[in-house]
């Protein structure tokens, strides 16, 4: 089943919140005649909010470019000053073709700007601020390879198989402040690296020497470690069902011996320099004590500046009396869950020393558009889904939900070590994220 493209609107809301801004110096445009130059796209973008933004996330449709040269692939897109802004394209549906053109930019309070787009044939070298890493091993005696796609069956999992097959359990993905893992094992958790650096961390993070999956990011290394106790919970940001009073996993435990997914494809769509892009599809999930199939389609995404990522997960084939769960880890803490509204958004967080052995201060929080959000619950202390808050929100069928989940870690920014600063911090990401742009192409 294909992932369900997004729904565009001519406001596009995201946020970025950066200590500086990344420039690179303007690309020479060599052999272009003064035509040439004329013909490149003006778009205009207009801040509609009072506040500033710094390196707000915009994403400008294909279908809303004209004069695309299909024979030189790569955007150039520059500041009114000149300056080359960092941009890239993105296939948001894997079908091959691009359907985003992505980049970030500043705005002062209500202010008016205009770039312009041009295409050239050579890509330009930007610093790389997002990152996915993935690899593979076929068997016990396998090295682990790199890889951009893989399909995990429902009989592969790691207990039965008898060795773990990805790198780092599954996925992992950061930017200049925090990283994230998923568990494709069959367990569909989501982790937590803590960075000390803004630069991305090694590629042989979860590789020994031999090439061999291995453990070695529950220690402290110059750029960070795994911080986050998951437990049984789906971790910060993982996902289910509430069908009647039960929570359903979409997949189980370690110790479980079958997946109730039949299949699970995962698929890296973009690792650009500036947004990383991933999809996932779980065919067939059959939750437990319900005689019901269910096709997910989930989007993960990370662009640079902010201690999150965002989700949009979609589900086919539901009844009518399910909602979607999104969860938040609660097994290092006793403190309740924190709810307020900000803008568009509910912030639910909370803030403790729920690190392993509650060694560090790390801030956990959901935003999840009010239009969807139905209240908050806390799962059981055991089971296939617990250990966890849960974020309860409404469904359509085919119909994506959108999300974001957040980690900030002490030692990622001392002030986290602080409640009141984490709040601000929430409160801040949420009216950023709430502010639009409207923009026009000329």
């Amino acid at each position: 089943m294909a992932w369900n493209k997004p729904i565009y609107s001519a406001l596009f809301s995201a946020m970025l919140i950066s200590a500086s801004t990344f420039f690179v110096s303007c690309q020479s445009r060599q052999g272009k005649s003064e035509d040439d130059v004329q013909k490149k796209l003006e778009i205009r973008l207009k801040n509609l909010s009072p506040i500033a933004l710094e390196e707000k996330a915009i994403s400008i449709p294909r279908d809303s470019l004209r004069q695309i040269d299909k024979s030189n692939v790569y955007p150039l897109v520059l500041g009114e000053k000149g300056d080359t802004i960092p941009a890239q394209l993105d296939d948001l549906d894997g079908d091959g073709e691009w359907d985003e053109l992505f980049f970030l930019l500043d705005f002062a309070a209500k202010e008016q700007t205009k770039i312009s787009l041009d295409w050239i044939s050579e890509k330009i070298d930007f610093q790389k601020r997002t990152n996915i890493r993935f690899g593979v091993r076929d068997s016990l005696d396998s090295q682990v390879k790199p890889a951009s796609s893989d399909t995990f069956y429902a009989d592969e999992l790691p207990g039965v198989m008898g060795y773990q097959p990805y790198q780092t359990d599954g996925p992992s993905w950061e930017n200049d402040k925090v990283g994230f893992r998923h568990y494709l094992d069959g367990r569909n958790s989501k982790d937590v690296f803590g960075k000390k650096i803004s630069a991305m961390s090694p590629d042989s993070v979860g590789i020994n020497k031999e090439g061999v999956t291995e453990d070695d990011y529950h220690v402290m290394e110059d750029w960070g470690r795994d911080i986050l106790s998951v437990g049984k919970s789906v971790g910060i940001g993982g996902f289910g069902l509430k069908i009647g009073d039960t929570l359903a996993r979409i997949g189980v435990t370690q110790a479980d011996s079958l997946n109730n997914v039949d299949q699970t494809r995962f698929e890296i769509l973009s690792d650009g320099h500036i947004r990383a892009l991933m999809q996932y599809e779980y065919k067939n999930w059959q939750p437990e004590a319900f005689e019901r199939s269910y096709e997910v389609n989930e989007l993960s995404s990370i662009w640079p500046g902010m201690y999150a990522f965002k989700n949009q997960v979609s589900f086919n084939g539901l009844k009518g009396d399910e909602i979607a769960v999104v969860g938040l880890v609660n097994s290092n803490t006793e403190k309740p869950l924190t709810s307020l509204k900000v803008g568009d958004y509910t912030v639910l967080f909370t803030h403790d020393k729920q690190t392993y052995d509650k060694e560090w201060y790390l801030g956990l929080a959901l935003l999840v558009p009010n239009e969807i959000f139905i209240g908050y619950s806390e799962a059981p202390k055991e089971g296939r889904f617990s250990q966890t808050y849960v974020a309860e929100l409404e469904l359509q069928d085919t119909k994506p939900i959108e999300y974001f989940a957040i980690a900030a870690w002490e030692l990622s920014d001392p002030g986290f070590a602080k409640e009141s600063y984490f709040k601000d911090y929430l409160i801040g990401l949420a009216n950023q994220l709430s502010a639009e742009i409207e923009f026009s192409v000329q």
